[in-house]
């Protein structure tokens, strides 16, 4: 089961709205095939293993890192294909909330005579897919909060500079997690003061399907930024507060970009949060990287949508005059304050890369 889940995280930010699943065959101790969800999210990991694995399936067990699917849609049943297969057993992380799927997977392929176990490394399994569970069961994806501070939890200077807090090592850590994540989140004032692209530029990496989000209550964003010019080659949404105009949205739809509107927020500036988890999710994104600005952190925050906290922190000290890493949160009690659990410090290159889980995701990390 941790090969499965091995091979499951290979689809992280590039299969939704489907899970990142994993499977692997084994007949007489040897592994026969494997499989994980491809790009896109077809053809499913229990199918590629299938694939793989050829007539060896027949009387051999399957360790699937969740429920296999039971229901029709652009492709075959994973259940049925796995009856089809021949195996003789199931093994089973976690089950699929999936109102299609919800324990019907597994009853299917207990009528067909197959024996199935379910539960194994199910802690591991849940925070793999935490970003499809929650979709699933409370209709938002999972929201990772990134940060590149200085030592004093500082993000630019007073006049806006930034560049650079952090290393060469950690920037290439940060494109990373991009790629982990269906989408990347940042607000206007980032897109007006960075200009960015929100892609991932490592070598040898193509975009893939991974949007690119802004949240922009007034619709602000220049149709000559980057983000905006880049539209045609990969999924640019802009959330922007109720009531635009079809004059207002054409320009962006004319490049290739999508309006998303959703009510404002009742306590804030900007749009609703929560509308915005709730929209992204309804699009099939399961998991989001939230990377700026101070206002845009903020506001998650106080909604209680970051799951997962990670900071880059570089070793400079920036002063009270630089701007803040999270902007006001209007706290008048420490009971109030949004908490986290440290589940993990590591040094990358001159700077050091903390992880923080809310304690809802069980302070696991995956």
């Amino acid at each position: 089961m941790r090969a499965a889940l091995s091979l499951a995280r290979r689809g992280l930010g590039n299969v939704w709205p489907n899970p990142a699943v994993g499977c692997v065959i084994v007949k007489d101790g040897l592994v026969v095939g494997r499989g994980w969800t491809q790009p896109g999210g077809r053809p499913h990991a229990e199918a590629e293993a299938l694939r793989r694995a050829g007539p060896a399936a027949e009387g051999a067990t399957a360790y699937v890192t969740l429920e296999p699917c039971a229901h029709h849609g652009e492709t075959p049943p994973c259940a049925e294909a796995l009856i089809e297969g021949g195996v003789s057993r199931v093994v089973s992380a976690i089950g699929d909330p999936d109102a299609r799927v919800d324990g019907g997977g597994l009853e299917r392929l207990r009528e067909a005579g197959i024996s199935v176990e379910q539960g194994c490394c199910e802690q591991t399994a849940a925070v793999l897919n935490a970003g499809y569970l929650l979709a699933r069961t409370r209709s938002r994806p999972l929201f990772t909060l990134k940060s590149a501070t200085s030592i004093d939890g500082r993000i630019a200077l007073a006049s806006g500079e930034s560049k650079w807090i952090t290393g060469e090592d950690a920037r290439a850590a940060a494109h990373q997690m991009r790629l982990d994540h269906d989408a990347t989140l940042v607000g206007i004032g980032t897109v007006l003061t960075d200009d960015p692209q929100l892609t991932c530029r490592l070598p040898g990496v193509r975009a893939g399907r991974r949007a690119r989000i802004v949240l922009d209550t007034n619709l602000r964003i220049p149709l000559d930024c980057n983000l905006v010019q880049g539209a045609p080659e990969a999924p640019l949404w802009i959330i922007a507060a109720d009531g635009k105009s079809e004059a207002e949205l054409t320009p962006y739809g004319e490049r290739g970009a999508e309006v998303i509107q959703v009510p404002r927020s009742g306590s804030g500036p900007g749009v609703d949060p929560g509308s915005a988890a709730g929209a992204l999710a309804a699009r099939g994104i399961t998991r989001v990287l939230i990377e700026g600005g101070a206002g845009v952190a903020a506001s998650f925050l106080d909604a209680g949508l970051v799951d997962r906290l990670v900071v880059f922190r570089g070793p400079t000290a920036m002063g009270g005059d630089a701007l803040a890493q999270y902007g006001p949160l209007g706290l008048d009690e420490m009971t109030r304050a949004p908490g986290f659990e440290l589940t993990g410090v590591e040094a990358v290159g001159k700077d050091v890369k903390e992880t923080y889980a809310a304690p809802a995701d069980g302070a696991a990390t995956d």
